[in-house]
């Protein structure tokens, strides 16, 4: 996400003809977009994006039944 950013920083930059980037190669102000997708095809394949959904929603289901066994008094078992 942050080379995504940092693509649309530098061409904002360079099409308001704004030095440095001004005087750069446009390769050079698109290259960040190449790297995006270039980790965005990465982290699909592998499984990445999916595993780290998941995650999230197992801690969210987590922190919902904590929640859940606080408000009825009861503590939320440790992790063993």
């Amino acid at each position: 996400m942050y080379m995504l950013v940092l693509g649309i920083a530098l061409s904002l930059l360079k099409y308001l003809d704004i030095a440095p980037v001004a005087q750069w190669s446009w390769w050079w102000v698109l290259t960040p977009f190449a790297l995006t997708i270039l980790w965005w095809a990465w982290a699909d394949s592998t499984g990445y994006t999916k595993r780290k959904a998941m995650e999230k929603m197992d801690q969210r289901k987590k922190d919902r039944l904590d929640k859940q066994k606080q408000a009825l008094g009861m503590q939320p078992r440790k992790p063993r």
